[in-house]
C-alpha cells in the first residue's frame, strides 16, 4: 500500500454497515491488531465526516494501547509513553536529538 486512501480502499465497504462503512477486521484485545482496528475505525469516521465519532475512536485507541501494555509490557504505563512523547516533542522542537 502506498497511501492511507489505498489502504482504506483495500478494506472495501462493509456488507452490513453500522457505525463503520468500511469492512474493518476485528482485532484481539491486548494485541496490536486491536490498536490497528481502532486506528482504522478512527480513519473511517474521518472519511465519513464524523469528527465526534473519530474522537470516540481515539479514546478506544488509548484503551487498546493500555491493554497492549498490560499484556506485553506490564511495567510500562500510558504515563510512561506520554512522558517519552513529551521528550520526543522537545527534541524535534529544539532540533537536537543528542
Amino acid at each position: 500500500m502506498r497511501t492511507f486512501q489505498e489502504l482504506l480502499a483495500f478494506l472495501g465497504e462493509s456488507d452490513n454497515p453500522g457505525y463503520h462503512e468500511l469492512a474493518i477486521p476485528k482485532g484481539e484485545v491486548g494485541e496490536l491488531t486491536k490498536v490497528l482496528e481502532e486506528a482504522l475505525e478512527a480513519m473511517d469516521c474521518e472519511r465519513q465526516g464524523a469528527p465526534l465519532m473519530a474522537l470516540v475512536e481515539l479514546s478506544d485507541l488509548i484503551g487498546a494501547v493500555s491493554h497492549y501494555l498490560e499484556k506485553h509490557h506490564p511495567t510500562i504505563s500510558l504515563a510512561d509513553l506520554e512522558r517519552f512523547s513529551e521528550i520526543t516533542k522537545r527534541a524535534f522542537t529544539s532540533g537536537r536529538r543528542s
